[in-house]
């Protein structure tokens, strides 16, 4: 083991796949350093035991009702207690988190690449071009997230599609604006020079040099806003515009439970926590990220 690692650290790199290994290997190192980084991890990667292992996990069926068990207190046989209709609370929580994932990934998958694109774009050509591609994106950027969200998903129609895309819309522009800045402090460097000098394309330099260099800000800031992404869904679901029932979102779980949260506390409390755990769980993997890979962050205590 100690070879191994001795052989990803070499400074003097033999092959471009131990430079990349060791590039790797030093970011995880850093990051074990942070504890919060490491909790945030634990926490996202519990998430994602969950989502793919969720009938293995749970203990009852998500979707089943029962009655005779309506708004039981956590107990051994109901670990989180059941909810109005008799469903396990537990069992839709664990569920709850394959719609969260799914939610959190696919608004990622579209919204980041599209920021990115665009402002690539708009950063290097700049003039009108850049004028018009932000113009777009500051139109965006005025009205809040969840606004924007809400006026979307209502324009599209409830169901957990939409609500998909509608969060992906609302949160494309801030990941523009990150790109656009990227841009604008490498456009004119020598490197991009040397690389037009020899006869590369526009859509070369930006998809083959532009667009890696901005990678790294773009993994901090996706992983960053993925707290906000899931309080956006959940938002959502609580408003009946999300995923529909009988699916487990966690959002539409605390709407379900509002009405009992005096005497039966655990209906939306533990969806509640659920919510709040997975993204402060972000959140610290996030900022340990940033801590990493963003090199401004380079030398700061």
């Amino acid at each position: 083991m100690a070879t191994v690692l001795h052989w990803l650290l070499d400074e003097t790199p033999t092959s471009r796949l131990q430079a990349r290994l060791g590039r790797h290997a030093r970011v995880a190192l850093a990051l074990t350093r942070n504890p919060l980084a490491v909790i945030g991890l634990i926490i996202v990667a519990l998430l994602l035991v969950s989502a793919l292992a969720a009938p293995l996990i749970a203990t009852q069926d998500p979707v089943a009702q029962d009655l005779a068990r309506r708004l039981l207190p956590p107990s051994a046989a109901h670990w989180m207690g059941t909810d109005e209709l008799g469903r396990d609370i537990w069992s839709r929580t664990v569920f709850g988190s394959r719609i969260t994932l799914t939610i959190v990934l696919l608004v990622a998958i579209i919204a980041a690449p599209l920021g990115l694109v665009v402002g690539a774009v708009a950063g290097y050509f700049g003039g009108w071009c850049d004028r018009i591609l932000m113009g777009v994106t500051d139109i965006f950027l005025s009205m809040p997230k969840l606004i924007l969200a809400l006026a979307f998903v209502a324009a599209l129609g409830p169901g957990i599609q939409n609500a998909i895309i509608a969060i992906a819309i609302a949160t494309w522009p801030s990941y523009a604006r990150i790109a656009r800045a990227e841009t604008l402090t490498v456009r004119h460097s020598e490197f991009i020079s040397a690389i037009r000098l020899q006869g590369a394309s526009a859509t070369r330099v930006i998809l083959r040099h532009i667009l890696p260099l901005c990678a790294s800000s773009m993994i901090i800031r996706v992983t960053l806003d993925m707290a906000g992404i899931i309080l956006t869904a959940a938002g959502l679901g609580f408003i009946g515009l999300g995923a529909q029932p009988p699916l487990p979102e966690w959002g539409a779980m605390i709407s379900r439970g509002r009405n009992f949260i005096l005497d039966q506390w655990w209906v939306s409390t533990m969806p509640g926590l659920a919510i709040v755990t997975v993204g402060l769980g972000f959140c610290f993997l996030g900022d340990g990220l940033r801590d990493v890979l963003d090199p401004k962050q380079a030398g700061k205590p």
